[in-house]
């Protein structure tokens, strides 16, 4: 069992990191270490991967799971029952934020005295309805460092006229993000994406951002290259 621990300046206090798809029990295309409870795997096996992620990373508890849904609700991971929401925020010692993914970018959020740490599972549905603002509200916005997890890979990402032009009519100027791919295609980079937002709010301490999940099938799942698979899981907390 392994796992990504973010390079970023965040204070010492606050600790994350991003699990492998490596080290657990699960089999077929969920092998080994899915954390997803809703892709069809079996429920006993990934309640048994949570356990042994969370006694791997000496988890100060277990972690506020949320159900996502590709929206932009952002709740407080304190609250111990599952809450329907894309991001989790915590100003609370030992209260674990969770998302997952298999594409979609997690991106982490810490203010630089370690007061409040959140967790933001950013597809790009959630990205258009502004989760990363939405988080950042329930922060000091002017202390801020973020880190960009694994997800899909600029080169991989294609979409159409209809995502390239919900972003293009957005204030924000994300045409930079976009590239031509072939008639009505356009390559996305999803990085980029959340960089641009991520600067206009300003946040300017931003690492990572250098992983394709696509691409990397050892290390990662991927929804888009293998339609059911598993997910790797993301946290972060705070002494």
């Amino acid at each position: 069992m392994d796992w990504i621990k973010p390079d970023w300046p965040a204070p010492n206090n606050v600790h994350a990191a991003t699990t492998l798809r490596t080290g657990g029990l699960s089999q077929g295309g969920f092998s080994s270490l899915n954390l997803a409870l809703h892709v069809n795997d079996d429920v006993a096996i990934v309640n048994n991967n949570r356990q042994n992620i969370t006694k791997a990373l000496d988890l100060p508890s277990q972690p506020a799971w949320i159900e996502q849904v590709h929206g932009s609700h952002v709740v407080k991971a304190d609250n111990r029952r599952v809450q329907i929401a894309d991001a989790s925020y915590t100003d609370q010692a030992n209260s674990v934020c969770a998302i997952l993914t298999a594409d979609c970018l997690p991106v982490l959020l810490c203010n630089t005295d370690g007061s409040k740490v959140a967790a933001i599972h950013a597809g790009w549905r959630g990205l258009l309805a502004g989760i990363i603002g939405k988080t950042v509200k329930k922060m000091d916005a002017n202390n801020i460092v973020a880190w960009l997890g694994p997800a899909i890979g600029a080169e991989q990402f294609e979409v159409g006229v209809d995502v390239y032009s919900a972003f293009t009519h957005q204030p924000l100027n994300y045409l930079p993000a976009f590239k031509q791919h072939k008639h009505n295609k356009f390559l996305l980079d999803i990085y980029q994406l959340a960089t641009i937002e991520l600067h206009a709010l300003g946040i300017t301490q931003i690492a990572g951002g250098n992983f394709c999940t696509v691409t990397d099938k050892q290390r990662f799942y991927s929804y888009r290259r293998d339609g059911e698979t598993g997910r790797i899981a993301t946290f972060i907390w705070r002494d």
